[in-house]
Order: structure tokens, then C-alpha cells, then sequence
């Protein structure tokens, strides 16, 4: 998947600046797709002058203008062709399955350093997953969303982001026990 398609999807509801849509990439888009705020700018760009996206100037007081992008006739076709393609197998490059790999050769303490990082980094993940969960629904409940909700993609792909992010916790705990009983600290 390119990253043009994640682009499309994020903007396919409602138009956003560059600045909102970096932001909403780190907070939403983020657990299933990854992208740096220069990799979005160039990206827009290039849509742009693709005529996937339109952009108009909103004029500021004391701040730099701002371009608010929305998709067009053409980006929304192009998000639909996307759509009824099979996706590509998910592919897992993980660093720190490779350390863990490598156990019987490695530095324990650093990779336990490592094991307890990345559970931080997924214990602040799910968080945030769980806080933009419940903006989605509101003051509504599971069941009431599902009947009358608009938002189904992203309520969807924020559940396969916490899903994921309670497996890593969980992994990482039980690594972490592991190391601690086969390593203890002396």
C-alpha cells in the first residue's frame, strides 16, 4: 500500500491542513500506518498535482497562511480502485524480535532495557487509541454506535490498534518475567 492510500483515507470524511493531518497520523492513522510529517507534506504535494487532492489557502492573522486539502472526484475513484484490490500479506520487521532472537549472544540487560522501552512506547499507544475510541463514540455505547455511527472505518481500525498494542503489552510482560526469572538481578 502507498502511502497515497492512507492519505485518501484520512481525508476522505473531512478536508485538513498538513499540520491537522500529521497530527491525526500520530494519534489515529499511526496504528496501522506510519508516516513523518515531511513524508505527508511531500505526499500532498504530489497529490496535488496528481489531482487526487485540491487545496485552498485559508489566510491567517499572525501565523503563516495555511493550505486545507481535501480529496477530489479523482481521489476518491482512486480510493475506491484501492479498495477492491486484495491487500498484500502484513509483512513484521521488528527489531526487537531480532534482539530477543539472538538472546543466547546478546547483552540481557539491553535487550531487557529494550523489552521495557517498548512497553512504555505500547502502554502510551493504547492510551491514546483508547482516548480517540472514545471521542468516536461519545456518549454513546458500543451497541448505540454500531446502530447509528458514521464512523465505522475508524472505530474499526482503532480497535485493531488496541488489540494490538494489549498483545504487545502482554508479550512484553511475559518477557519481561521470563528474563527475570532466568536472569535474575544481582
Amino acid at each position: 500500500m502507498a502511502l497515497r492510500n492512507a492519505v485518501l483515507a484520512a481525508l476522505i470524511d473531512r478536508e485538513s491542513s498538513g499540520y491537522d493531518l500529521a497530527k491525526r497520523f500520530r494519534v489515529s492513522v499511526a496504528n496501522f500506518w506510519t508516516a513523518t510529517p515531511q513524508q505527508l507534506y511531500r505526499e500532498l504535494e504530489k497529490m496535488e498535482s496528481e489531482g487526487l487532492l485540491a487545496a485552498r489557502v485559508v489566510h491567517q492573522d499572525k501565523r503563516p497562511d495555511k493550505r486545507i486539502f481535501s480529496v477530489t472526484d479523482a481521489g476518491r475513484a482512486a480510493l475506491r480502485a484501492f479498495t477492491t484490490q486484495p491487500p498484500k500479506p502484513t509483512t513484521v520487521r521488528d527489531e526487537l524480535l531480532v534482539q530477543v532472537e539472538a538472546l543466547a549472544h546478546a547483552d540481557v540487560p539491553s535487550v531487557r532495557g529494550s523489552i521495557v522501552s517498548h512497553l512504555e512506547q505500547s502502554r502510551q499507544r493504547l492510551a491514546t487509541y483508547e482516548r480517540s475510541l472514545a471521542e468516536i463514540l461519545g456518549s454513546r455505547s458500543h451497541e448505540e454506535f454500531l446502530a447509528t455511527g458514521n464512523r465505522l472505518g475508524p472505530y474499526l481500525t482503532l480497535h485493531r490498534g488496541i488489540s494490538f498494542e494489549r498483545e504487545n503489552i502482554a508479550w512484553g510482560e511475559l518477557a519481561l518475567r521470563v528474563l527475570d526469572r532466568r536472569f535474575p538481578a544481582r
